[in-house]
């Protein structure tokens, strides 16, 4: 699947709502293609209280509650049709639900793909391994 099919599936959820007078919903929404080739979708939650969650995430547990963890691609769309690239929170957490994901394609706008890697540069995990000390 390429990332235009990817995208349009991510933007096939999108349906921005007020659940109630604290909680908004769908206003984002996201696509992850895993290495067994299926996609799951997911969309963000708002809430007052800052509880909710952001539309990779859910389309994350989507793909947990399946039984996958490697991502091979993922894309996030705002109400707009606008790609977003995934928050600090997102990519760490991704990066957590399977060592291989570092690998995974990450569209951040219009024609620009980087990897999960190259949006987490700095990585903690890898400071753990050569510590040093000044």
């Amino acid at each position: 699947m390429n990332f235009n099919e990817l995208y349009e599936k991510a933007k096939s959820v999108l349906n921005p709502r007020r659940l109630s007078e604290y909680a908004e919903a769908g206003g984002v929404g996201a696509a992850i293609l895993t290495e067994a080739g299926n996609v799951y979708t997911g969309v963000c939650i708002d809430t007052s209280s800052s509880m909710g969650f952001c539309a990779e995430h859910a389309a994350a547990a989507a793909m947990i509650t399946a039984g996958e963890s490697r991502v091979l691609k993922m894309v996030a769309v705002d109400w707009d049709g606008s790609i977003l690239p995934p928050c600090g929170r997102c990519r760490e957490f991704i990066s957590q639900l399977n060592d291989e994901n570092f690998k995974a394609e990450v569209m951040v706008g219009e024609g620009k793909v980087v990897t999960l890697k190259e949006l987490l540069p700095y990585d903690w995990r890898e400071s753990q391994l050569n510590r040093t000390k000044i």
